[in-house]
Parts: structure tokens; sequence; C-alpha cells
């Protein structure tokens, strides 16, 4: 598929096809792609917690606002965003150092990201939050590629959710996002309006 058709297509639907499932693989391979997404540093602070089990998608929904694609869609991914993504012996951040840098480096890399993302809580909130929306991003754009439709959604008790579904106290979650198939019939509207380039730019 063509980029600008990506861009054209990707839309925050409201409504999905309950009979159609998407496979876990196919999943793990949205994923797999989407981690090509840039992050600071390579630290990839983000992890995923997938939703398919009937009962849970309808506590989730009940934590949602009752929005009928909890339940609806096949897959709820809730995307964590590891606020403790910069420090040493995070798994994300001793794999890149291995992976990709050397030994010697190790203090100037560790002391550079305590500096950036570890000097408050607020920096901490922004490196996580920064770095998870841009995977999210990926995902929906690499899902849209695949024929697939997604709508990322913020209404929800952030704590309830978390309490629900264990999640560490290290993660926030910028949003779950719904994934599956349009549901038949329904007409999908033009985009609605966006600035213009224009617009955007400050003098």
């Amino acid at each position: 598929m063509d980029f600008n058709d990506i861009i054209i297509k990707r839309r925050a639907i409201n409504f999905f096809d309950p009979t159609r499932d998407v496979s876990e693989d196919l999943i793990k391979t949205l994923l797999d792609e989407a981690a090509k997404a840039p992050s600071s540093f390579n630290l990839q602070p983000w992890k995923i917690k997938m939703v398919r089990d009937p009962e849970r998608k309808a506590t989730l929904r009940a934590l949602a606002f009752d929005q009928p694609k909890v339940t609806e869609a096949p897959v709820i991914l809730l995307v964590l965003a590891d606020r403790d993504g910069w420090k040493e012996g995070c798994d994300t951040l001793e794999k890149h150092f291995t992976n990709n840098l050397q030994p010697q480096q190790r203090e100037w890399f560790i002391n550079t990201t305590s500096a950036l993302y570890g000097n408050s809580e607020a920096a901490s909130q922004a490196f996580a939050n920064k770095n998870a929306g841009l995977f999210a991003m990926s995902f929906m754009f690499t899902a849209t590629n695949h024929g697939l439709h997604t709508h990322p959604m913020d209404g929800f008790d952030h704590e309830a959710v978390k309490k629900e579904f264990a999640i560490p106290d290290n993660y926030w979650i910028p949003m779950l996002i719904a994934v599956g198939h349009l549901n038949p019939g329904t007409e999908i509207h033009p985009k609605a309006w966006r600035q213009s380039a224009n617009e955007m730019i400050l003098e």
C-alpha cells in the first residue's frame, strides 16, 4: 500500500465487526513492525498488555465509559509507557546497550539518560509518554497497511484500569487501542478539518 493511502485510510473508527477475529500471530507481526518507531536513545520505553477475552473486555469497557468498541473489537491493546525506561537495569536499556554499544560507553550512556529523563517526575513522565506515543502511531499505521482498523482511546479510568489489570507502578497508560475490522455497512465520513501548514507555523 502506498504511504499516502495509509495516511488517508488510517481512521479512528467506532464500529468494529464483532464476528471477525484478528489472530495473535498477526498482532505480533504488527508489534514487530511498529517497533521500528523512533525512540529516545533507542530505549523503547513501552510495553503492551493485550486483552482478547470477552469477559476481560467487558470489565475494561465498564472502566472505559462503556464504549461499545471495547467489546466489539476483537483485540484491545493497553499501551504502557515505562517511566523507568531510562534507568540502569531496565530490560530494554540493557538489551539496547548489549546489542548496540561498547562497554566503554556505559558510564556516558547511563549518565546521559539519567540527566535527561531522571531529573524529575515530570521528565520521566514526558519521556515515557512521548516515546510510547511514537510507537502507538507507528502501530496504527502498520495496522492500516495490513487492512485493519484501529481506534486510540484516552477515555478510561486510568487508576482503575491499572488496578484491575495489575499494571506495575512504573507504567503509565497513555491510551488503549482497539484493533479489528470495520463493521460491514458502516459509512466512513471524510476526514475532519485539519490545520494547514500555514496555520501550524507560528511566525
